[in-house]
């Protein structure tokens, strides 16, 4: 995750919650984390367009995101 945020950077902002901490169980029940790894992603208005759990390839974010 960190080679895609540098490699889009500006267009994408990664953020990662520990849903073993109780903030991030917290968070994390806010979108409805339930398994990890488990992957969300938002537009610029904070609206999910995608999600995933699971292992993530890279092509796979970059393929949702918008010229």
């Amino acid at each position: 995750m960190d080679g895609l945020e540098r490699d889009l950077a500006g267009r994408l902002h990664v953020i990662s919650v520990d849903i073993h901490d109780p903030v991030g169980r917290q968070v994390g029940g806010q979108f409805g984390l339930e398994f990890t790894p488990s992957y969300v992603l938002f537009d610029s208005e904070g609206r999910e367009i995608w999600r995933k759990v699971g292992v993530l390839r890279a092509d796979e974010v970059t393929g949702r995101l918008r010229p």
